[in-house]
């Protein structure tokens, strides 16, 4: 089976549910079919069907039809991510792909911010860790490192800690990798400095907002979507944009 499945298995999931063969009854090709959002859903719950990390991979994996495919795709990799570690919530879109499809509880990590007195010895006795595991993570050649941070990423090997957690997705800059991160106590600080950059006003949000659409040259609603699918960066919004036109036109000339 390639990455979506085939159009047998296609058809008999979209077929096998009474709720989508009521609103297809007029549908005479597959390309009609998959117009409706619900009955994406259902093909695409059928091919995750096994559930696990084999579901989230072959979720990821179909999101390559067409963006409408991609947006539920999306949805239902989410929730089987959920699933998979038994967590409450996930905030936050990853820049990559491939984030869904790594299996391993090492792209989780405990927030911990810094206080006088820390060390990463005395860090790696309090979080159950090794010394070593937290310089790797953090990307540090030495402890010193640890005193011109504001924050420090601890490995999890223990799944039970995700349980009903709620996990940031965030691209952290001395780790230089994205990371589920689970804060402890509260949330992320936005004044952060390996937080993303977000606006939190009115005012600032419509400054970026036009910015945004003189950049695109697109209409308030299309620069909206993209703002609110990178978590208010207008940098991987123009990215995420970008990208999808490239693929548009790839497409095309297919």
């Amino acid at each position: 089976m390639g990455c979506c499945g085939d159009k047998d298995e296609i058809l008999t999931a979209t077929t096998t549910a009474e709720s989508a063969t009521a609103r297809i009854t007029n549908s005479s090709n597959l390309s009609s079919v998959l117009a409706y959002r619900d009955t994406l859903r259902l093909i695409l719950e059928r091919l995750g069907g096994g559930g696990g990390d084999s579901g989230v991979s072959e979720l990821a994996g179909a999101s390559c039809v067409c963006r409408l495919w991609n947006s539920v795709a999306y949805e239902l990799v989410v929730e089987a991510f959920k699933a998979n570690w038994k967590l409450g919530e996930v905030i936050g879109k990853p820049v990559s792909g491939s984030f869904w499809r790594d299996s391993g509880i090492w792209k989780f990590a405990i927030s911990h911010r810094i206080v006088r007195g820390d060390s990463v010895a005395s860090l790696a006795v309090k979080y159950s860790v090794q010394v070593m595991d937290i310089k790797r993570l953090n990307n540090m050649m030495s402890d010193h490192g640890i005193y011109s941070r504001e924050r420090l990423l601890i490995p999890i090997s223990n799944p039970d800690i995700l349980v009903n957690g709620v996990c940031y997705i965030e691209l952290d800059t001395y780790a230089k990798r994205e990371v589920a991160v689970l804060y402890l106590e509260g949330g992320p600080s936005g004044n952060s400095s390996h937080m993303l950059n977000k606006m939190t006003t009115e005012q600032g949000k419509r400054k970026v907002l036009d910015s945004l659409k003189r950049s695109m040259q697109v209409d308030d609603g299309t620069a909206q979507y993209y703002l609110s699918i990178s978590n208010g960066n207008p940098r991987a919004a123009l990215s995420e944009f970008s990208e999808d036109l490239k693929w548009e036109r790839q497409m095309s000339l297919a």
